[in-house]
């Protein structure tokens, strides 16, 4: 496997936008999308800090964290990632979009591309995603996208996955 951190951190495009690197003057747009360790952030300065361990995460090699930003205004859009390290080649993929992009297809585009780095570059056999029965919108794009529905959870959580055919 090639775990994190790279060389140079691993920016992905699409037609529309592009998963890169989020930087410090992007945190005030994402802070009704930033969590960390299921936590939300209140503020700026919540959202500052959770950042901050993201990219901890990120050096330590146990991480990978996007911001899908607008082509034509850098704006990011939302953020998608893999969390929690890499145990067994096993990668767990969250992803969050801001409401006035959701229904475009971006996120569909975003867990492909997403889903086919952590496959062809970090050499990932497993990926997995979780998310609440209650998110019809996510089980719907983990559906579609060939996620299989593997396991119920504890608090109301469904655990997706996706695994690598040889």
């Amino acid at each position: 496997m090639k775990l994190p951190p790279y060389y140079k951190f691993a920016q992905i495009n699409s037609d529309t936008f592009v998963l890169r690197q989020v930087e410090i003057e992007d945190i005030k747009d994402i802070v009704e999308i930033s969590y960390y360790n299921s936590q939300p952030a209140l503020t700026v300065g919540d959202a500052i800090a959770m950042q901050d361990e993201i990219n901890k995460d990120y050096e330590n090699g146990s991480s990978i964290h996007w911001g899908i930003a607008d082509k034509r205004t850098n704006v990011i859009m939302g953020t998608i990632g893999y969390y929690r390290g890499f145990d067994n080649g096993i990668g767990e993929l969250g992803c969050v979009l801001k409401p006035e992009f959701s229904g475009k297809g971006i996120m569909t585009t975003a867990v492909k591309l997403a889903a086919e780095f952590g496959i062809n570059t970090i050499g990932l056999k497993k990926i997995i995603a979780i998310t609440t029965k209650q998110n019809s919108r996510a089980v719907k794009l983990f559906e579609r996208l060939n996620f299989i529905r593997k396991a119920d959870l504890p608090e109301d959580e469904i655990e997706f996955q996706y695994i690598k055919c040889d």
